[in-house]
């Protein structure tokens, strides 16, 4: 069986308080986009779990991965016989997109159907807060409103179909714990999922991302890719989660071309 695990932007992100359990209270509107990876799942015929992968290249140990912790957590609930995951990775890892908790919430979905667990999206959100704080996001895959650790969830009646999306990412990785380490928490005088309501011509000076101010500060390029995508046209422009990916919407037509050398570019 196959499944395109797709990517998400961030619509603006607080920061609002520390948590006793060491992570943070955030509120973020989450926004499903269809730049996707390609997973396979196949029972193994010859009874051996294995993950094998293509494309962008996966850094760090197999284990770590999340459609391996995925496979293996449902594998300890259900006692589920042993598969062969094939990831053909194509969204950039280290950019605030949410690619890999996409797979790994994507590997709890194909799961369930492969092997007709029946469990409900609530339930797999449930296994999916095990893996990470913005996996439970991509099971339902709706824009919604997104708080505590990001992984609570409000439904949002936001459609940006008539807009153009771009994506540019530098060769710039950045450390979503180093990214938080430089955060002052503060609880924003709006809400997110009031801001988000107002016209997007206004979200310029009134929609922000906490990461933004120290992220650039440490990568410029950020900033200077932000400020190119707002030369070239567009009505709002931000980095999506801790970066280093930075959105942007057009309202008509748009050409990034010779302006983002170097960089991984992406657009509808």
């Amino acid at each position: 069986m196959v499944i395109f695990p797709n990517c998400k932007i961030n619509l603006g992100l607080n920061i609002i308080g520390k948590r006793s359990d060491g992570y943070h209270n955030i509120e973020t509107v989450f926004y499903p986009v269809p730049l996707c990876d390609v997973l396979e799942i196949i029972p193994a015929g010859d009874g051996v779990f294995g993950f094998s992968s293509t494309g962008l290249p996966v850094p760090g140990e197999v284990d770590r991965n999340l459609c391996v912790k995925a496979w293996l957590l449902m594998q300890q609930e259900f006692g589920l016989p042993a598969v062969k995951i094939h990831l053909h990775k194509v969204i950039p890892m280290g950019a605030g997109l949410g690619g890999g908790s996409s797979d790994g919430a994507h590997t709890l979905i194909l799961l369930n159907q492969l092997f007709d667990l029946g469990l409900a999206a609530e339930q797999l959100e449930n296994f999916a807060r095990r893996l990470g704080s913005d996996c439970a996001f991509f099971i339902r895959n709706s824009p919604c409103y997104a708080c505590e650790k990001g992984d609570r969830f409000e439904a949002i009646g936001i459609d940006l179909a008539g807009l153009n999306l771009a994506l540019v990412l530098p060769e710039v990785h950045v450390s979503t714990a180093d990214a938080y380490s430089m955060i002052i928490p503060a609880i924003p005088l709006l809400q997110i999922k009031e801001l988000v309501r107002l016209p997007v011509s206004e979200w310029k000076d009134k929609l922000v991302n906490d990461f933004e101010i120290p992220v650039i500060a440490k990568y410029p390029v950020i900033g200077s890719i932000k400020s190119t995508l707002y030369d070239a046209g567009a009505l709002y422009a931000a980095m999506s989660g801790s970066g280093a990916a930075v959105f942007a919407l057009f309202g008509e037509r748009f050409s990034l071309d010779g302006l983002f050398p170097g960089c991984f570019i992406w657009h509808t």
